[in-house]
C-alpha cells in the first residue's frame, strides 16, 4: 500500500509547485548572469546583489558546480576562514549568445579563400565604417562623455556584448562582459583590431581609448579605458 504524501503542520500536502520550480530556474540564471557580469564572487555578495538568502545561493551554487557550470577557489581573508570565490566555467558559455559562431567561422574562411587576406581586411574596413556611422547616429545625441559611453553600452548590449560603464579615477572603463563573436575573433584578429578603431572613431577625437582587458588574452572580459584628452 503506498505511503501517504507528507503533510505540513497545517495538514496540507507539501510539494514544490510550478512557481517554486520557476523561481529556482530564475535564481540559478540570475547567479550565472551575475558571475558573468561581475566576475568571481562569494555567496554572501551574490545573495546581497540578488536579494535572496545566502543559504539559497549556496544551494544553487553547489547544484551548478555538480553540473560543471561553476567552480570555486579559496581567497584568504584578514579574519576567519578563507572565502569561496565562485566563477563560471567554460561550460557556462552555452547560456550566452555565440553569434552563430559556426556560420561566422565558415564565412570568414570562405572570404579568405575568395578574396585573400587583403580582401578580408577591406571587407572589415567597410564593416567598421558602417558601425561608426550607425553608432555615431545614436552616440552624437549625447553631450557628455558619460552619456556617450552609456549610449554605446546600450548599443553593444543589444548586440549581445553585455556592456557596462564604470567611472574610474582616470576616466571611464567601458566593459564588455561577453563576446558573442569570440570564436570568429580568434580566427580573425582583424575583428578585435577593428572594434578598437570603431570605438575610437565613434567617441571622437576628444578622448583616448585603450584596451586594458582582452578575452582572447585570457581575461574574463574585454575592457577599455576611456579618458578625455588634455
Amino acid at each position: 500500500m503506498p505511503k501517504p504524501a507528507a503533510r505540513s503542520k497545517t495538514g496540507s500536502k507539501s510539494k514544490a509547485g510550478p512557481k517554486s520550480k520557476t523561481g529556482n530556474k530564475r535564481s540559478r540564471r540570475a547567479i550565472i548572469d551575475a558571475l558573468k557580469q561581475h566576475g568571481p564572487q562569494d555567496a554572501a555578495h551574490l545573495a546581497e546583489g540578488l536579494g535572496i538568502s545566502a543559504m539559497a545561493v549556496r544551494q544553487h551554487l553547489y547544484e551548478l558546480e555538480a553540473e560543471g557550470l561553476v567552480d570555486h577557489a579559496a581567497e584568504a581573508r584578514p579574519l576567519g576562514r578563507p572565502a569561496k570565490l565562485w566563477a563560471l566555467t567554460p561550460a557556462a558559455d552555452r547560456f550566452f549568445p555565440d553569434g552563430h559562431a559556426e556560420l561566422t567561422l565558415g564565412l570568414i574562411d570562405s572570404m579568405k579563400q575568395a578574396f585573400g587576406a587583403k580582401g578580408l581586411e577591406k571587407l572589415l574596413a567597410v564593416r567598421a565604417q558602417e558601425q561608426i556611422a550607425a553608432y555615431g547616429a545614436r552616440i552624437d545625441r549625447q553631450r557628455s562623455l558619460a552619456g556617450k559611453l552609456r549610449a554605446l553600452a546600450e548599443i553593444r548590449s543589444e548586440e549581445g556584448y553585455m556592456a557596462a560603464v564604470e567611472k574610474t579615477a582616470e576616466g571611464y572603463l567601458f566593459i564588455e562582459n561577453h563576446c558573442p563573436v569570440c570564436s570568429a575573433a580568434a580566427a580573425c584578429a582583424g575583428l578585435c583590431r577593428s572594434e578598437l578603431e570603431v570605438f575610437r572613431a565613434a567617441l571622437g577625437d576628444g578622448v583616448t581609448v585603450e584596451r586594458t582587458d582582452h578575452i582572447l588574452a585570457g581575461a574574463r572580459r574585454c575592457a577599455y579605458l576611456v579618458t578625455p584628452k588634455d
